[in-house]
């Protein structure tokens, strides 16, 4: 256990006296800590000049942090319209609409597309993406029910 005094001044700072031994042991801890933070510092601006990290303002990650849709604030970011985006992408402007306000859900295919057009990782889109059968599920059960019917038509069980 370190013997740590501490005393009052004059002026009413209160001041810690402890040994040189622990000084120095605590100056060590903190050199290492920086050198450990400059190694996480440069090897995060190597990876972002490399394109295997974005950066993103605080504006854009507090409306992620608040919940707002990511495809709207990540549009709104690259300074595209829905009409653009959607162009881009290759749906309709109704469907984008409808998925920014959450009446539809977009497919891993399809946030694969928001990712490379904003030119971000998959990694930010993945929590809202869904399966095929989950974002098109009356699409689903009649391409289900297609294949039934023609496997049927052609003896297969």
């Amino acid at each position: 256990m370190t013997k740590v005094q501490f005393i009052k001044t004059g002026g009413g700072e209160e001041l810690a006296v402890l040994p040189k031994s622990e000084y120095e042991r605590l100056v060590a801890q903190a050199t290492d800590e920086d050198v450990g933070t400059g190694r996480l510092v440069r090897k995060a601006r190597a990876a972002v000049e490399a394109g295997r990290e974005v950066l993103l303002p605080k504006v854009v990650v507090d409306r992620l942090a608040a919940g707002d849709n990511p495809i709207r604030v990540l549009r709104e970011w690259r300074g595209m319209t829905q009409a653009e985006l959607a162009i881009a992408i290759g749906i309709t402007q109704g469907y984008l609409s409808d998925v920014e306000s959450g009446k539809r859900k977009g497919t891993i295919e399809l946030h694969q597309k928001f990712a490379g057009t904003f030119g971000l990782p998959i990694d930010l889109l993945l929590p809202i993406a869904v399966s095929r059968e989950e974002a098109n599920p009356a699409k689903f059960a009649r391409d289900r029910k297609y294949v039934h019917d023609m496997k049927k038509r052609r003896g297969f069980k």
